[in-house]
């Protein structure tokens, strides 16, 4: 059916050259027209975009050598096929052309068998380099996926470790997100610290129960066994390539730190301490501070509230802590949203 015909542009200034083209292609394709360089980019710009362009170069106002320039400097039209249709057959203008990204030439007068033979070429690489590009595409999106699902899993391990039912990471990793989106970070700065941040306490994997699990307060030796891990994460994490890893480790190791200097593992202070600690740091003790568990009653968010603030410029960055009550209402939205299994059971 012509729904599933491939669309050619042809970009003349002569009526009489679109005519003779048109009624090579027409049987074979859909035909849109341009008489001028500026339609041209206005129809290959549209959403409806040709799947090869026939362009000629002698053109008054803006000519075909510069149509094709600006075709292929957007992103958005880049990867459409350039075949140049002119009388013109100096070497230096097929050199300028394909230096532009031009993928052919045709001389005229043009002859049917050769417009057919070379628009089908064309077309046929194109789609085949599309197809390789979807692939691509597809593949990397599995990968990813299964790095998050990986990513979301492990730091789920940790907290069912501590008592926890894996809400707490859901939650606070909002959280970070929100502030994140306060302090005007990119949205994909946003999204990874999002999904990072479910790992900021893998570490605990590596704590003996007798150590994590105490009811009672800690005794000096195991409270440094139990600092330990934010270094267990870093290390279960391990060195990586990948962006979403590499922030990964870097919460897993630094949200410890306290903006005074008072924390752990370095004793790093201020902004030495890296942003994506220093958010974490907030929207993590919040959340474990409002959150009750079957050991623990939940603080108020007014108590809790109130020691971010009397903490703010001490254990907290005080811009983070200002972002965080900026989106309170978000907050809360995701704390009745993500409830503990156990006070879901009570409130039904």
């Amino acid at each position: 059916m012509s729904d599933n015909k491939q669309t050619i542009l042809i970009v003349d200034d002569t009526p009489e050259n679109i005519d003779v083209l048109s009624g090579i292609l027409r049987a074979n394709y859909k035909v849109r027209a341009a008489l001028s360089g500026e339609v041209a980019l206005k129809i290959a710009n549209s959403d409806k975009k040709p799947d090869l362009i026939l362009l000629d170069i002698m053109m008054p106002e803006m000519d075909g050598l510069e149509v094709c320039r600006r075709l292929k400097q957007n992103p958005l039209t880049t990867q459409i096929p350039v075949i140049f249709v002119t009388a013109k057959s100096e070497t230096t203008d097929e050199q300028v052309g394909f230096a532009l990204g031009a993928v052919d030439y045709i001389t005229k007068p043009v002859k049917p068998a050769i417009v057919l033979a070379r628009v089908q070429t064309q077309l046929s690489l194109y789609d085949q380099a599309r197809h390789l590009e979807q692939l691509v595409e597809q593949r990397t999106q599995e990968l990813n996926d299964t790095r998050l699902e990986i990513i979301r899993r492990l730091g789920r391990a940790a907290e069912y470790k501590d008592n926890e039912t894996g809400m707490h990471v859901i939650r606070m990793s909002w959280f970070a997100k929100f502030i994140a989106e306060e302090l005007g970070m990119e949205p994909k700065w946003c999204e990874l610290l999002y999904n990072a941040a479910p790992m900021h306490d893998i570490g605990k994997i590596g704590i003996p129960d007798s150590v994590l699990l105490k009811p009672g307060k800690l005794d000096p030796d195991e409270w440094e066994i139990m600092k330990k891990h934010s270094e267990y994460g870093a290390k279960i994490i391990g060195e990586h390539s990948f962006p979403l890893f590499q922030m990964a480790q870097e919460l897993a190791l630094y949200h410890h730190e306290k903006w005074d200097g008072s924390g752990y593992p370095y004793g790093l202070k201020d902004t030495d301490i890296p942003l994506t600690a220093r958010i974490v740091a907030v929207a993590d003790v919040f959340d474990a501070l409002t959150s009750e568990r079957p050991y623990k009653k939940a603080w108020s968010e007014e108590k809790a509230l109130d020691l971010l603030k009397s903490e703010s410029g001490k254990h907290f960055d005080p811009n983070i802590v200002e972002k965080f009550l900026n989106c309170i209402d978000k907050v809360r939205e995701v704390q009745a949203k993500y409830k503990e299994h156990f006070e879901q059971e009570q409130e039904s």
